[in-house]
């Protein structure tokens, strides 16, 4: 697992700003923790699962 300092900067060098109480957290956001959202819709939609219909970007994340 990558250091927060090295995540929040990594994240932040895309736009992204990461806040958080605890910096050890932030390690859980490193982009390597998630899976290709792009990929798993297509799985998804070639398994007969699900069906596309439109692509949405976040513009904010809050975690609780």
């Amino acid at each position: 697992m990558l250091p927060p300092n090295k995540v929040r900067g990594a994240l932040e060098s895309r736009g992204i700003i990461v806040r958080s109480a605890e910096s050890e957290i932030i390690s859980e956001e490193a982009p390597e923790a998630y899976k290709n959202v792009d990929k798993v819709a297509e799985v998804a939609e070639i398994t007969g699962m699900a069906k596309r219909v439109s692509r949405h970007v976040p513009i904010g994340v809050v975690k609780g």
